[in-house]
């Protein structure tokens, strides 16, 4: 654990000189196709984001191993993983540490009793980016938040790898995992259909149709339509 912690000093170090003074990357947008890169994990080395076929895919930065916010966050993931499986999506999570220290973090979190719930296996991987090459790719630097450290970032990404949400979070604040899977479903439920979600939406509800109902659909109960105004109408999935 010493060596550990003291080869994330020393890497810190080298990696603040490396990135001082370099501008803000590019942010990928909404209806990209997802950039691609190959990256060594704890899993072996992985091309994203192909590898993980026609899944839908979590690309999940964070700050710091060995850091109270992350290891929580890493460890409500792995809670959630068969919740995943289910619903087709892969996560990769990812930040500028290396890999030998992904390793050792990994371990000491599979160790770990975290809210009763018992110890659990961290299946998917964690990718190491010490050039800080995919932080860049992704926008996951901000400068004036950090120079060496990426900021809390969640990117969605369909099946055809496109770009489909963008989340970013400071350092300070963790995510709500349920939220971000409540998010895939929301796309998957809409996904090349004419419909959307309200605000609050959860999977079960009724959704948004996005063309004006023909007065026979109307007129028929079997439909599940609530025309709430010509601008707002309900659709029973």
């Amino acid at each position: 654990m010493k060596k550990t912690i003291l080869f994330s000093v020393l890497l810190s170090l080298v990696t603040m000189v490396y990135a001082q003074d370099r501008p803000n990357s590019r942010v990928p947008i909404i209806g990209e196709k997802a950039p691609e890169f190959t990256a060594e994990t704890t899993n072996g080395t992985l091309k994203f984001p192909t590898d993980f076929g026609k899944s839908w895919k979590i690309l999940f930065s964070h700050p710091q191993d060995f850091t109270p916010v992350c290891s929580s966050e890493i460890l409500e993931l792995a809670y959630m993983q068969d919740d995943f499986n289910k619903i087709n999506t892969k996560v990769l999570v990812l930040s500028v540490d290396s890999l030998y220290t992904h390793k050792d973090w990994k371990k000491a979190m599979e160790d770990l009793n975290y809210k009763g719930r018992g110890p659990v296996k961290i299946n998917f991987p964690l990718a190491a980016d010490i050039n800080y090459k995919i932080s860049r790719q992704y926008g996951m630097i901000h400068n004036a938040s950090s120079s060496t450290r990426t900021v809390r970032a969640v990117f969605i990404i369909d099946p055809d790898n496109v770009v489909q949400t963008i989340m970013y979070y400071p350092m300070n604040v963790g995510r709500n995992m349920d939220e971000i899977k409540r998010t895939v479903i929301a796309l998957q439920t809409v996904a090349k259909k004419n419909y959307s979600t309200p605000a609050n939406w959860q999977q079960g509800n009724d959704v948004f149709q996005l063309t004006k109902p023909t007065a026979a659909e109307l007129s028929n109960p079997a439909n599940g339509i609530n025309e709430v105004a010509w601008f707002m109408i309900f659709r029973k999935l």
